[in-house]
């Protein structure tokens, strides 16, 4: 449904330098720059990007892993970036299997990664 979407970020260089270890966890890789804005693929399409703008909303964004080591990876990344911890690597009760977890970017975004464990969801 969604083809990209874009996080506004307050220090450009710091933020794609997270971006790069934390997302390449999840097999994505920063493919594209125009100007300060950073797109991100995980080898199909660019569909996630970070751009610099004056003004930064923190806001959710859920990035889907392919197991639980991923998701696990992801976190430890985030931290070791920089990032602070928003609830660590486990299974949640939104909905059976779903394991994640989140991370506060340095610009406050609450990102996250999940995956559903088949095994659990059903």
């Amino acid at each position: 449904m969604i083809a990209h979407t874009a996080l506004t970020v307050s220090n450009y260089k710091k933020s794609k330098a997270f971006y790069i270890k934390v997302l390449l966890t999840l097999g994505y890789k920063n493919n594209m720059e125009y100007g300060q804005a950073a797109g991100f693929n995980d080898g199909k399409n660019t569909d996630f990007w970070i751009e610099k703008r004056k003004s930064v909303v923190p806001v959710h964004l859920a990035f889907r892993a392919r197991g639980r080591k991923p998701v696990e990876a992801f976190y430890n990344a985030a931290l070791a970036a920089g990032g602070k911890d928003n609830g660590g690597p486990g299974y949640r009760d939104y909905s059976p299997g779903y394991y994640a977890a989140f991370v506060l970017d340095p610009d406050g975004h609450n990102i996250e990664a999940v995956w559903y464990d088949p095994r659990k969801s059903k």
